[in-house]
């Protein structure tokens, strides 16, 4: 057994029970894309999680990845003072991943997705510096879908999780709100590029014609998120982020969930090829020989509906 897989069903408290979405607050997020929680870490875990990151940051690694993706993000020190992006820390360190498997979390973004089971997809530490005029800090608009082509399900959704309180001095999270129901107009297929690959004037544009090909306003939400909150955003909700200005940094973790019916879906691309995702050269194969989105090495469940209610 792999050091990421569960080995008991998890189960809630009454404390945490009560920390879940409402049949009004599923409601919100189906109409609006976003959802900001409750306290679901408590200051320990949070406390724990970054004295963790810090150690990641300086070496410490349980494992590393057997090849190197093509598409991985990967900060390391001799990148310098930019905004750092760090794919996989749940499989790498083993306490950043126990952390983020926190049952809690698998179970409001299975209330959110309307799901029976939850897996991690991807986690990505992001540490954005205090630097008011780096080009990296700025996240242009995007939504993940576009980057997840080649997997299956519309319900797959991100829990961003701050190591403090983050509002817009620190350059949060924001929200186009309801962008997620919004019906695409035709674009050429190199949406599936990652926005750091991309003209951020490019995707500006894009929000903005598809926003009116809508007929719909473009409402900027930022997430003013207390710490040990987490905000939800399903996986076709357009956000960025600005600057931090704070005069410290902003430090995260973006945890991207799978809701249990997602697979690998042939995705083809105009110049021949098919869309991919870094799992593809990592993960095991289905009998029939795809990626398996399932394999908990580096997806592993943290939710199933046996054990909503605690039962």
């Amino acid at each position: 057994m792999t050091t990421t897989e569960i080995t008991t069903e998890p189960r809630l408290t009454d404390g945490e029970r009560a920390l879940l979405p409402t049949d009004e607050e599923v409601a919100f997020y189906a109409e609006h894309g976003w959802y900001l929680s409750r306290k679901l870490f408590t200051d320990d875990e949070i406390d724990e999680l970054t004295a963790a990151s810090d150690r990641y940051y300086a070496g410490e690694r349980d494992r590393l990845l057997p090849t190197r993706p093509p598409k991985l993000a990967y900060w390391e020190p001799a990148k310098g003072d930019v905004q750092r992006h760090n794919d996989y820390v749940h499989h790498e360190h083993d306490v950043i991943g126990r952390i983020l498997r926190k049952p809690l979390i698998g179970a409001v973004a299975a209330r959110l997705a309307r799901a029976d089971e939850i897996r991690v997809f991807q986690s990505t530490m992001i540490y954005k510096p205090p630097i008011s005029g780096e080009p990296s800090n700025i996240v242009p608009w995007h939504f993940d879908k576009h980057y997840w082509s080649s997997s299956s399900s519309e319900r797959m959704l991100t829990a961003f999780v701050p190591f403090h309180d983050c509002d817009v001095q620190m350059g949060t999270i924001t929200m186009v709100d309801g962008s997620h129901r919004w019906q695409e107009i035709g674009a050429d297929d190199t949406v599936v590029r990652h926005f750091a690959d991309r003209d951020r004037d490019q995707l500006e544009e894009m929000l903005a014609e598809n926003a009116a090909h809508n007929h719909a306003e473009i409402r900027k939400i930022p997430m003013v998120i207390p710490r040990g909150h987490v905000s939800f955003h399903h996986c076709r909700t357009y956000h960025g982020s600005g600057p931090n200005v704070s005069g410290r940094p902003r430090r995260a973790i973006s945890l991207h969930l799978q809701d249990g019916d997602n697979a690998w879906r042939e995705f083809p691309l105009s110049d021949g090829s098919r869309a991919a995702y870094n799992h593809d050269v990592l993960v095991r194969r289905t009998p029939d020989g795809r990626p398996d989105y399932a394999d908990p090495e580096y997806c592993p469940v943290i939710w199933r509906a046996s054990a909503r209610q605690g039962g």
